[in-house]
Protein backbone atom coordinates (compact mmCIF):
# COMPACT_ATOMS: atom_id res chain seq x y z
CA UNK A 1 0.00 0.00 0.00
CA UNK A 2 1.44 2.89 -1.19
CA UNK A 3 0.84 6.48 1.49
CA UNK A 4 -1.09 9.55 -0.13
CA UNK A 5 0.84 12.34 -0.33
CA UNK A 6 -0.27 15.30 1.51
CA UNK A 7 -0.42 19.11 0.22
CA UNK A 8 -1.14 22.40 1.36
CA UNK A 9 -3.24 24.07 -0.88
CA UNK A 10 -3.56 27.82 -1.61
CA UNK A 11 -5.32 30.33 -3.73
CA UNK A 12 -4.49 32.42 -5.95
CA UNK A 13 -7.37 34.82 -7.31
CA UNK A 14 -9.59 32.44 -8.51
CA UNK A 15 -7.59 29.61 -8.95
CA UNK A 16 -6.36 26.59 -6.43
CA UNK A 17 -2.92 25.42 -6.50
CA UNK A 18 -1.18 22.84 -4.43
CA UNK A 19 2.60 21.98 -3.43
CA UNK A 20 3.75 19.06 -1.52
CA UNK A 21 3.57 19.22 2.47
CA UNK A 22 6.82 17.89 2.59
CA UNK A 23 8.76 20.83 1.00
CA UNK A 24 6.92 23.74 3.31
CA UNK A 25 8.70 24.31 5.85
CA UNK A 26 6.81 27.31 7.54
CA UNK A 27 3.47 29.41 6.94
CA UNK A 28 3.62 32.77 8.06
CA UNK A 29 1.82 35.74 8.03
CA UNK A 30 3.48 39.02 5.97
CA UNK A 31 5.85 40.81 7.31
CA UNK A 32 8.40 43.82 6.37
CA UNK A 33 10.31 42.98 2.94
CA UNK A 34 13.73 44.26 2.68
CA UNK A 35 13.39 45.22 -0.62
CA UNK A 36 16.01 44.72 -3.70
CA UNK A 37 17.10 47.00 -5.86
CA UNK A 38 17.10 45.87 -9.57
CA UNK A 39 15.24 42.93 -8.55
CA UNK A 40 13.01 41.00 -11.19
CA UNK A 41 9.38 42.32 -11.16
CA UNK A 42 8.42 38.95 -9.11
CA UNK A 43 10.90 39.10 -6.52
CA UNK A 44 9.93 41.18 -3.71
CA UNK A 45 12.63 40.81 -1.66
CA UNK A 46 13.62 38.96 1.49
CA UNK A 47 12.72 38.33 4.97
CA UNK A 48 14.71 36.77 8.04
CA UNK A 49 13.23 33.11 8.87
CA UNK A 50 14.72 31.81 12.10
CA UNK A 51 18.34 34.08 11.12
CA UNK A 52 18.47 32.97 7.73
CA UNK A 53 17.80 35.52 4.87
CA UNK A 54 15.17 34.13 2.75
CA UNK A 55 14.20 35.32 -1.06
CA UNK A 56 10.38 36.11 -1.23
CA UNK A 57 8.57 35.42 -4.54
CA UNK A 58 5.09 36.98 -5.29
CA UNK A 59 3.50 34.06 -6.70
CA UNK A 60 0.68 35.86 -8.88
CA UNK A 61 3.59 37.67 -10.16
CA UNK A 62 5.86 34.68 -10.82
CA UNK A 63 1.91 33.12 -13.03
CA UNK A 64 2.01 36.36 -15.18
CA UNK A 65 -0.91 37.58 -12.69
CA UNK A 66 -1.87 41.47 -11.83
CA UNK A 67 -0.73 42.48 -8.71
CA UNK A 68 -2.59 42.87 -5.11
CA UNK A 69 -1.68 43.95 -2.14
CA UNK A 70 -1.95 41.97 1.32
CA UNK A 71 -4.95 41.13 2.87
CA UNK A 72 -5.88 39.79 6.09
CA UNK A 73 -5.85 36.03 4.45
CA UNK A 74 -2.17 36.96 2.39
CA UNK A 75 0.29 33.80 3.53
CA UNK A 76 4.20 33.79 3.20
CA UNK A 77 4.94 30.35 2.60
CA UNK A 78 8.55 28.88 3.42
CA UNK A 79 9.83 26.28 1.06
CA UNK A 80 12.64 23.52 0.12
CA UNK A 81 13.50 24.23 -3.75
CA UNK A 82 16.02 22.11 -5.68
CA UNK A 83 18.33 25.02 -7.16
CA UNK A 84 21.77 24.33 -8.67
CA UNK A 85 22.21 21.08 -7.31
CA UNK A 86 21.36 22.30 -3.53
CA UNK A 87 17.90 22.84 -1.78
CA UNK A 88 17.68 26.84 -0.70
CA UNK A 89 15.11 28.51 1.30
CA UNK A 90 12.63 30.23 -0.96
CA UNK A 91 9.37 31.95 0.27
CA UNK A 92 5.94 32.43 -1.67
CA UNK A 93 3.42 35.39 -1.15
CA UNK A 94 0.01 33.62 -2.31
CA UNK A 95 -3.42 35.11 -1.45
CA UNK A 96 -4.21 32.46 1.17
CA UNK A 97 -4.00 29.25 2.54
CA UNK A 98 -6.51 26.99 2.86
CA UNK A 99 -5.09 23.59 4.38
CA UNK A 100 -2.54 20.27 4.56
CA UNK A 101 -4.96 17.74 2.86
CA UNK A 102 -4.61 14.35 0.25
CA UNK A 103 -6.19 15.53 -3.07
CA UNK A 104 -9.11 13.25 -4.28
CA UNK A 105 -7.65 11.03 -6.18
CA UNK A 106 -4.53 10.67 -8.93
CA UNK A 107 -2.70 13.64 -10.32
CA UNK A 108 -3.22 13.97 -13.95
CA UNK A 109 -0.80 14.73 -15.89
CA UNK A 110 -0.69 18.68 -17.15
CA UNK A 111 -2.80 19.21 -20.05
CA UNK A 112 -0.65 19.67 -23.68
CA UNK A 113 -2.18 21.81 -25.89
CA UNK A 114 1.37 22.96 -27.64
CA UNK A 115 2.16 26.10 -29.04
CA UNK A 116 3.44 28.81 -26.66
CA UNK A 117 2.11 27.45 -23.12
CA UNK A 118 4.87 25.71 -21.17
CA UNK A 119 3.35 23.78 -18.30
CA UNK A 120 7.06 22.66 -17.24
CA UNK A 121 6.13 23.78 -14.14
CA UNK A 122 2.86 22.13 -13.01
CA UNK A 123 3.49 18.35 -11.75
CA UNK A 124 -0.07 17.56 -12.45
CA UNK A 125 -3.91 18.07 -11.75
CA UNK A 126 -5.45 17.18 -8.98
CA UNK A 127 -8.92 17.56 -7.21
CA UNK A 128 -10.16 19.04 -4.21
CA UNK A 129 -13.55 19.18 -2.65
CA UNK A 130 -14.51 19.30 -6.76
CA UNK A 131 -12.08 22.20 -7.89
CA UNK A 132 -9.40 21.56 -10.03
CA UNK A 133 -5.94 21.78 -7.89
CA UNK A 134 -2.52 23.00 -9.87
CA UNK A 135 0.07 20.99 -7.98
CA UNK A 136 3.50 22.72 -8.43
CA UNK A 137 6.49 20.92 -9.86
CA UNK A 138 8.78 23.67 -7.26
CA UNK A 139 12.35 22.46 -8.93
CA UNK A 140 11.17 23.75 -12.05
CA UNK A 141 8.82 26.72 -11.09
CA UNK A 142 12.02 28.89 -9.91
CA UNK A 143 14.88 27.10 -12.19
CA UNK A 144 14.67 30.77 -14.11
CA UNK A 145 18.37 32.75 -13.56
CA UNK A 146 16.84 35.33 -11.91
CA UNK A 147 15.34 33.10 -8.63
CA UNK A 148 18.77 30.84 -8.59
CA UNK A 149 20.88 34.41 -8.72
CA UNK A 150 18.77 36.29 -5.91
CA UNK A 151 18.62 32.99 -3.54
CA UNK A 152 22.60 32.90 -4.06
CA UNK A 153 22.80 36.06 -3.07
CA UNK A 154 20.76 36.16 -0.13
Amino acid sequence: MTEATQYVTLGVADSLFAVPVSRVQEILEPQPIARMPRAPEDFLGIIEVRGQSVPVIDLRLRLGMSPAEDTHDTRVIVLDVLMSGAMQKLALRADRVFEVAELDGPLEPPVKIGGRWGAECVAGVGRRNGAFATVFDLDRLFVSQDVAGVTAAA
